[in-house]
Order: C-alpha cells, then sequence, then structure tokens
C-alpha cells in the first residue's frame, strides 16, 4: 500500500491510497471463513460449508467492505501518524458502491484546520473597564434581599408592593353598582396594583387602607389582557376581553412585605455562617456580591473586544471551502449559501481552537463538576436557598451532568471560561474604573 499527499492550497489536502491484492487479501480470506463459522447456510452444516462455496455466495461483498474498511483506516492512521489537523473526517473523492479486486486508488480530500501564528502576551494592551459599585447600588440591592428574605403579613396602610383583597363589584357608567342578572361580582378578590400595565390605575390605590373603597377598571390594569382580566375577575376567558366597566373594590386587607431585620439570622441566612457579624461587614459583602455581579459584564465586553480585534487580525484566514461544503452542507438547499452565512462562525471557532492550543487549555471532570455545583448553587439561591450542604448541591450536580447534553453545554462553559481567564491573566489590561451608565455606552458604541 502506498499512499501520497498532494496539497492543492495550505488548508486542502488530498490523499491518494495505492493497494493491491497483498494489502487485503488475507483479511478477505478471514472474514470469509467467519460467516462459514457463525452463519447458517441452507443446504450445508455450519461450519463445514466450503471456502469456494462461501466465497462464490459472499466473496463480492466481503472484497468490497475489507477494501473499503483497509483504505479508511490507512487514510485514518496516516492523518494521525503526520499530526494532520484535519476538520471533520476525510471525504471520499468518488464513492463506490462496489469494489472489484485487483490493484487500484483511492482518493480523500481532507480540509485543514487553518494554523495561526497568535500570540497572546504582556506586548498587547486591551481596555478592560469595571464598572463603580455605589452606595445607592448596595442601598437598592440590601432593600431587594431583606425583602426577599422578608415575611408577608396584614397592614394597616398600602405599601408600593402591597397585595389587596375584598370584594369588587361592577358599575354602570354612572358609577352605580351594577345590579343587572350577570353583573360581574368578586367575593375574595385579589390585586397587585405594582404589576398593573397602567400605573395611573395602580395609583388609585395610592395610601388606601383596610375598609376603603377603591374604584379602577381593570380592563386598564391588565393592559387588555383577557388571561390578566379573567384571573382577576373570575371570569371565563373568552368573555373577558370584552369587560372594560369599573369595578369598585372594597379593600378587607391589605398584605405588605416586612423586611428582614438586620440581624444575626439574617446574615446567616443569606452569606452562610460566620460570614458577616454587623451592619458594616454587610455593607461590604453586598457591594463584593454586587461587585462580583458586574465583573461578568466587565468580562463579556472584554470578551467582545478581544474577539473582534482577533477577527480583524486573522478573519481573513484561507478556508477549505468546497470540502467544508461537503462535510458539512451536503444536505443544505443550496451549499454555498449554506457556507456563506456560517463563515464567520467557523472562522470564530477556528480562532478559539488556535487560541486554545496556543494557551494550553484543557478541561478536567472535576472542573466541570464544579462549574455544575456553582450553577447549582446559584440555581438554589434565587429561591431563597443558600448555605445548602455541600453533599446536596454535588448531588443535584451530578444529576444534571448525566445528561448529555447538559455535560457538553458545562465543559463548553469551562473550556470558554477558562480560556478568557489566561487570555485576561496573559495580555496587558488597561483597567479603568467607570460608572453603569459610562459602562452601557461604552458596551453599546462596541
Amino acid at each position: 500500500m502506498k499512499i501520497t499527499k498532494d496539497e492543492i492550497s495550505p488548508v486542502d489536502v488530498r490523499l491518494t491510497v495505492a493497494i493491491d491484492e497483498t494489502d487485503y487479501k488475507d483479511d478477505v480470506t478471514k472474514r470469509i471463513k467467519e460467516i462459514g463459522r457463525t452463519h447458517v447456510i441452507p443446504g450445508f452444516r455450519k461450519g463445514h460449508v466450503p471456502f469456494g462455496e462461501l466465497k462464490r455466495r459472499f466473496g463480492k461483498q466481503v472484497t468490497s467492505d475489507v477494501i473499503n474498511d483497509v483504505v479508511y483506516r490507512a487514510v485514518v492512521d496516516y492523518i494521525t501518524e503526520n499530526k494532520l489537523p484535519v476538520m471533520g473526517h476525510p471525504v471520499p473523492v468518488e464513492v463506490k458502491e462496489a469494489v472489484e479486486e485487483g490493484p487500484q486508488e483511492f482518493k480523500y480530500d481532507l480540509a485543514l484546520v487553518p494554523q495561526l501564528d497568535i500570540k497572546v502576551d504582556n506586548d498587547s494592551t486591551y481596555p478592560y473597564y469595571e464598572i463603580e459599585v455605589t452606595d445607592e447600588m448596595i442601598d437598592e440591592q440590601d432593600k431587594n434581599m431583606r425583602k426577599r428574605f422578608g415575611t408577608q403579613k396584614p397592614g394597616e396602610e398600602m405599601t408600593e408592593d402591597g397585595v389587596v383583597k375584598g370584594t369588587l363589584m361592577q358599575l354602570n357608567e354612572d358609577g352605580t353598582v351594577n345590579q343587572n342578572e350577570g353583573a360581574i361580582q368578586v367575593n375574595d378578590g385579589i390585586v397587585f396594583p405594582l404589576y398593573f400595565k397602567d400605573k395611573e390605575e395602580t395609583a388609585k390605590f395610592n395610601g388606601k387602607k383596610p375598609g376603603d373603597k377603591v374604584v379602577f377598571n381593570p380592563w386598564k390594569a391588565a393592559g387588555g389582557d383577557a388571561g390578566e382580566l379573567a384571573s382577576m375577575l373570575h371570569i371565563d376567558k373568552a368573555i373577558a376581553g370584552d369587560i372594560k366597566s369599573d369595578f369598585e373594590m372594597n379593600i378587607s386587607e391589605i398584605i405588605v412585605n416586612i423586611p428582614a431585620e438586620l440581624n444575626e439570622e439574617y446574615y446567616k441566612m443569606v452569606f452562610g455562617e460566620d460570614k458577616v457579624h454587623n451592619e458594616e461587614e454587610y455593607r461590604n459583602a453586598v457591594k463584593e456580591l454586587i461587585s462580583n455581579e458586574l465583573s461578568q459584564n466587565s468580562h463579556i465586553l472584554f470578551r467582545n473586544q478581544f474577539d473582534k480585534a482577533m477577527f480583524e487580525k486573522y478573519g481573513d484566514m484561507q478556508l477549505p471551502a468546497e470540502t467544508i461544503k461537503k462535510l458539512f452542507f451536503a444536505d443544505a438547499e443550496n451549499a454555498d449559501e449554506a457556507f456563506n452565512a456560517q463563515e464567520k462562525g467557523i472562522k470564530h471557532e477556528i480562532i478559539e481552537n488556535n487560541l486554545l492550543k496556543t494557551l494550553n487549555i484543557e478541561v478536567t471532570p472535576d472542573e466541570v463538576l464544579q462549574m455544575a455545583k456553582f450553577l447549582t448553587a446559584r440555581q438554589f439561591a434565587q429561591y431563597g436557598m443558600t448555605g445548602l450542604d455541600d453533599e446536596i448541591v454535588t448531588r443535584y450536580a451530578k444529576e444534571q451532568l448525566e445528561k448529555p447534553e447538559i455535560r457538553q453545554q458545562m465543559t463548553q462553559q469551562v473550556l470558554t471560561s477558562k480560556l478568557y481567564e489566561a487570555i485576561e491573566n496573559a495580555v496587558t489590561l488597561d483597567k479603568k474604573t467607570v460608572s453603569l451608565d459610562e459602562f452601557k455606552k461604552i458596551a453599546q458604541e462596541a
């Protein structure tokens, strides 16, 4: 067997495999004999079929299969031994349904991944914007956290996020209660003015107390949404959208949120055992929490700007376009259009793969598990479940990773995270602290 390589371009290679009978004859004989040992042939006892009869019946197909296997395996071995950076798999130039005996040639096209001379070191400088954490941000975060961990109790007066209970009575156009048959009356009504679509309707509940009456328009409050109206007025959704009259609500109870108090129990609930002990430490912890959240925006902006710079520098790379079309777009209605639509994404992926190679980035199973645990713990925290035992978080994380698509997604997240962390450590970052509004403007322009 002889394999020759023809470099059509820096990224296009054609391999020609020349074979003769000595390359496959023994394998053909072995496989035909195996058929005789394992298959029942009518008219013969199992394992006692003459070789000539087996060859007459199966020789042509077996020879074809063996030659294809031998040739393809040789191509794969050649790629491995010569460390060719191949995209996808070898593409046969000509697909032969049946292969005859005797000397012959087979040709395969290879699409090579462009090898880019990417340098990532401290000689390269990139802007890096960090968002300033203000006292106003800390106050707002404190308010939201204490509200989330607070309790709901009957209140004496309406608050911004109060829930109102009472009876709802449909009114006539003159403002009197509709006494006609079929008029809508709800004895156990519940409304959430904070979430009204029309803020003028929300304002009608300001300052109200149990025992007060409020005239408002549910249709305006719901923004005409039939589903919301049906829920609010306890009527069928099919007719809810047509109910546009005002209603009078006799308030029986107002449920208000009582924010959690700053004390040891609250600190432990939010940050875990022995992490925060007083208000000063609490505000510092909240500031760090906000800073960590905002830092993700800084990382994302840096990544986008870095990717843009990389594409401007390496985006004109040559691709093995025709072989890529055969590999990935053969089933497309128009392979040329499909390739053109994906070309930029392919180039981005090639740049990323070159960066991974340059920076020696690899992912271990334990790193994937740690990422899964982090995301699981964060999801629990969104529901107020913080400080969970590590064993519980680990069990849920492992259950998620049993799903192949989740494991693949997590692995890619770790890979990307490690890559850009390595890039940030390798290059020189020109760090600047900016306000949130300034950051938004920079991000929009970028």
